[in-house]
């Protein structure tokens, strides 16, 4: 039987673009709703919704749930990666304050990472046991994510046996769609960042 999940971005947050791990929570700008609407349109191909804490997530994924009828669960363990003192800030704002600091952590995310962030280790192995935990459930069905850029990125990775600083060489945008399949030939990425979802073809 394949098992599929889909990994939906949440849409643009109030305040535009600002480094939001799970310390900072905005909710979703009136363009943020639009783009998640219009990024999954009519279809409805699941059978549960998963979604982050946080509310430019959650209130999407209840949204959602209620226009469907699909049951919805809230698990912590996919709430975005803490970004420590960068919470809240914008990239301008960073690099003026600190280009040495802001041009180390992109050339290595995993060691440089800014003061009081959560280590990118432990972010993915939270998701990695969400995600594994999703694959073992005897339920199995057709399951949407609605989660964060890195949230996505950690699950993209680990399904390509990529390594941590992979994750941040993934363009992942608002609303962006991924879909990760279980086939016979194992776990395979079916597609990432589409603007939209779409039916699929037959299994190649």
């Amino acid at each position: 039987m394949t098992r599929c999940i889909d990994l939906l971005r949440h849409g643009e947050p109030e305040g535009g673009r600002r480094y939001r791990g799970h310390g900072v929570d905005h909710p979703l700008s009136a363009t943020g709703w639009r783009q998640m609407w219009d990024a999954v349109g009519d279809h409805c191909p699941w059978d549960r919704i998963l979604s982050s804490p946080l509310q430019r997530c959650r209130a999407f994924a209840e949204a959602l749930a209620a226009r469907h009828g699909l049951p919805l669960v809230v698990d912590e363990r996919l709430r975005e990666v803490g970004f420590g003192t960068w919470e809240g800030r914008t990239p301008a704002e960073l690099q003026a304050e600190d280009p040495e600091g802001y041009a180390a952590f992109y050339a290595d995310p995993v060691h440089r990472r800014p003061p009081g962030a959560e280590p990118l280790k432990a972010f993915i192995a939270r998701v990695t046991a969400a995600f594994d935990a999703a694959l073992q459930d005897p339920a199995g069905g057709h399951l949407l994510w609605v989660v964060h850029a890195g949230v996505i990125r950690a699950v993209v990775a680990r399904v390509l046996q990529a390594p941590p600083i992979a994750l941040y060489r993934m363009r992942t945008d608002y609303a962006g769609l991924s879909r990760v399949c279980v086939r016979p030939q194992g776990v395979m990425l079916q597609f990432h960042n589409r603007p939209r979802l779409a039916p699929e073809p037959g299994p190649a």
